[in-house]
């Protein structure tokens, strides 16, 4: 009978290691940043922050116009959020299934849309519910031409 021999070794590997992938931990993709698709999102978050702000600091809520461009400003920068996300952290190779291009040829015409008619909409509503020359007016007209901007803005995301 064959004796026990006297050291054993117990180590074990994961199915991970064995197949030959390392998992890693989720890592921000600075070149993303530095791409010119990363620093056009950048912009179009940093433009959709102020007109909201701008629009927000007014009493909004009691112009109909108003609360569409709010609503347009809001839903857009937080769906660009989720996109950069996306995009900083690769997740988007991840999902390999999923037409990425398209997607974002699909948002950024979306958002050009929608963005002309809230632009449209903040434009018309400029005069009428605003003294010229007072602070509500001012920050009402400076969103209506950051929405334009950032309109010109969607459509560079597309070339």
């Amino acid at each position: 009978m064959a004796e026990f021999p006297s050291k054993v070794s117990t180590r074990t590997s994961s199915p991970a290691q064995g197949a030959g992938v390392s998992v890693s931990a989720l890592r921000p993709d600075l070149g993303f940043v530095r791409s010119s698709l990363g620093a056009l999102m950048l912009l179009q978050l940093v433009l959709g922050l102020l007109v909201w702000a701008l629009i927000a600091d007014t009493p909004y809520h009691l112009y109909p116009a108003y609360g569409w461009v709010m609503f347009v400003a809001v839903f857009l920068w937080l769906v660009t959020i989720i996109l950069f996300i996306l995009y900083l952290f690769q997740l988007h190779m991840k999902l390999y299934m999923v037409p990425w291009p398209l997607v974002l040829m699909i948002f950024n015409i979306s958002a050009t849309v929608l963005y002309i008619t809230a632009f449209i909409a903040c434009s018309a509503a400029v005069d009428l519910t605003s003294l010229r020359g007072t602070r509500p007016y001012n920050q009402r007209a400076a969103a209506s031409v950051l929405v334009t901007s950032r309109r010109l803005d969607c459509r560079r995301c597309l070339l």
